[in-house]
Parts: structure tokens; sequence; C-alpha cells
């Protein structure tokens, strides 16, 4: 492609430009094809997008179920004691977050300073990118401490954590703290930007259960969300393969009639 910019201090490119830039492409059969081919895998995307959705309910549907309704198995026999929650099964204990759950800091690390990798970076708002050494060992916890104050995210792999978000430790399993975190009322400590404090979480108040049905919660749960991990790998090759084609198309470097049924047999998608 010829570069096309103009413009001594700040190169720029105008709008009458890139209306008369004239570009190949391939007879409007041809391109109905390609556009078929790429809907295809548009369409798998999206439907494992839906199943994720769904296993993703059905593991808070189990949560709910169980430790906020406390139908869990063989509660019909279980009795119930009061307690600042009202009535919990007996045996069950009331404790301090900060006596289970230790929120540690993330590590700064600026946009600039990360190294493309295999550990995914957190913040408060998520994944933000990528870097090539990992600062907590998954499968881990992480908490947003500032902008997005309280934000529960999960991660089945190694990873690192900037230091507007916490990662936690506990004594308690984390996949079990995961849907419990999100519903203790986190206070922000800072009006101008927002910002979790440690000191104010530590004392919010949470139930435990006996260790025994915390196991069994966790093999389910784990199940749903080893699932939704499979297919949101099969959702990146899928987005990875659907991109490097589309230019491989319009080249005519891959025949369109080369692809005929690939999609389909394979969830990522045809052989590069």
């Amino acid at each position: 492609m010829v570069p096309i910019t103009t413009g001594v201090n700040v190169p720029h490119i105008s709008g009458k430009q890139i209306l008369d830039y004239e570009f190949a492409l391939p007879p409007l059969p041809v391109q109905q094809r390609i556009a078929g081919i790429l809907s295809a895998y548009d369409e798998l995307i999206e439907n494992s997008q839906r199943r994720i959705k769904i296993l993703e309910s059905m593991a808070r549907g189990l949560y709910r179920e169980w430790f906020v309704h406390f139908r869990f198995p063989g509660h019909e026999h279980h009795p119930r004691v009061g307690s600042s929650l009202g009535e919990t099964p007996k045996g069950w204990k009331m404790r301090k977050l900060g006596d289970v759950v230790e929120l540690n800091y993330g590590k700064a690390l600026k946009k600039e300073d990360r190294r493309d990798g295999d550990y995914p970076v957190f913040g408060s708002s998520g994944v933000v990118g990528t870097h090539d050494t990992a600062l907590v060992k998954g499968p881990g916890v992480i908490v947003g401490r500032k902008g997005n104050v309280g934000s529960v995210f999960w991660c089945d792999e190694d990873f690192f954590v900037i230091d507007t978000a916490y990662f936690v430790t506990s004594s308690l399993p984390l996949r079990f703290l995961y849907y419990v975190l999100p519903a203790l009322n986190f206070i922000n400590s800072d009006a101008a930007v927002p910002g979790l404090s440690r000191n104010q979480a530590y004392t919010l108040e949470l139930l435990v259960p006996p260790a025994s049905l915390l196991e069994k919660f966790c093999e389910l749960a784990g199940t749903f969300e080893r699932q939704a991990s499979t297919l949101q790998r099969q959702i990146q090759n899928l987005r990875r393969t659907r991109d490097l084609l589309l230019p491989r198309l319009l080249s005519g470097q891959v025949a369109v009639h080369a692809l005929s049924g690939a999609i389909s047999d394979s969830p990522a998608g045809p052989p590069q």
C-alpha cells in the first residue's frame, strides 16, 4: 500500500483522499461467499458466548441456592439457629472477613513497561493486557481497589495484578469467595478517586459453611467454570483464525471453495 498521508508537522489524511483511494475487490459472488464464511465464525463465537453465560448463571444460581437460601443438600433435616442474619443453619460460623481473607496489593506496572507474554494483567476493570512475568500463581481471585471498587474477577492461570486491584489469599476455597465477595458491602474510601479500604473490608462479616459442603460446592461450580474457560479459549482461537483468514480470502491467497465444511469440522476453524 502506498502511503498517502500529508502534513508537515502532524501527518494526516483528508476525507477526499480516503474516498479517492482505489483497491481491488473480488467479484460479488466471491464477496458473498467470504461474508458467509465470516458469518459462520461469528455465529460460532456467539453460540459459545451464550453457553458461557448459561454456565456462569448456573454456578451463581447454585451459590444462591445453597448459601443464600440455604437449600443445600440435606437442608430439610438440618436445624437452624438465630444469628445477625436471621435464622441460619446450625454449625455455620459468622466470621470477620479479615479473619479468613487477606487482600494483597498488586504491583505498579505501567502500560509502556508491559512486555507482551502469556500472563494476563488484571486491574480493577479486569484484564488490561498481558505480560511476560506473573506476579501471582493461579488460580486466583482479583478485587478492584481503585476506580471500579469491589469488582471481582477469577483467573484460572498465573497472572499479574497492577496496583489498582488486590489479589486474594485465604484459608477458605477461592472458588467460594469468588461468589461471596461481590455480595459484600465494600465502601468507597476516597470521594475523588473511588478506593476500597482494606480496614473497612476486613470488618465485614460473612457466613462460613462447613468444609464438607464447601468442597461439594467447589467441585460442582468448578465443573461449570472449567467448561466456560474451555469455551473462552475456543472463542479466542476462532477470533484469531477469522482475523487471519479475512485478508487471505480477499487477496485470493486462500481459495474460498477450499474452506467448504472446514469451519464446522473444528471449533478452532480451518487449518492454517
